[in-house]
């Protein structure tokens, strides 16, 4: 589960730090997606977003973990980190297990890397300077 989240941080921090962003309005107040930094600034600093929205993000992230990621016993989960909960299946259970085991092992390490992305991002926004993909922090 955490190799999942990291590879959507790591996505999420290239793909906003190229410039782009959501179309439309964040609030009522008409502020717009791309009127807010990059990173953890967009969380925590004077122009962060307002703390309702991230009060918001914190209870939907709570809802997913409480509500839909998680391992119901009896639903055909597989393995641990398995979330299919007898509700979705791209063709899993088709693959023979020397497959499961190699795409699931293909996973966790892109997870692996995932997690030293995000974290090797992380430490470069509080340091500073530029980065060739990324560019300024």
């Amino acid at each position: 589960k955490h190799g999942r989240i990291c590879q959507l941080a790591f996505l999420g921090q290239i793909v906003t730090r190229n410039g782009i962003h959501l179309s439309g309005d964040i609030d009522y107040a008409g502020d717009s997606f791309d009127s807010f930094p990059n990173g953890i600034a967009a969380l925590f600093g004077p122009d962060a977003i307002p703390q309702a929205g991230f009060a918001q993000i914190v209870a939907f992230v709570g809802a997913l973990e409480l509500g839909v990621m998680k391992d119901i016993e009896g639903t055909g989960n597989e393995h641990v980190g398995d979330f299919r909960n007898g509700a979705i299946d791209f063709g899993w259970d088709t693959f023979d297990e020397e497959t499961k085991l190699s795409k699931r092992a293909i996973e966790l390490n892109n997870g692996r890397a995932a997690m030293m992305g995000i974290l090797g991002l992380m430490v470069h926004e509080e340091l500073g300077g530029t980065l060739p993909v990324v560019g300024d922090m």
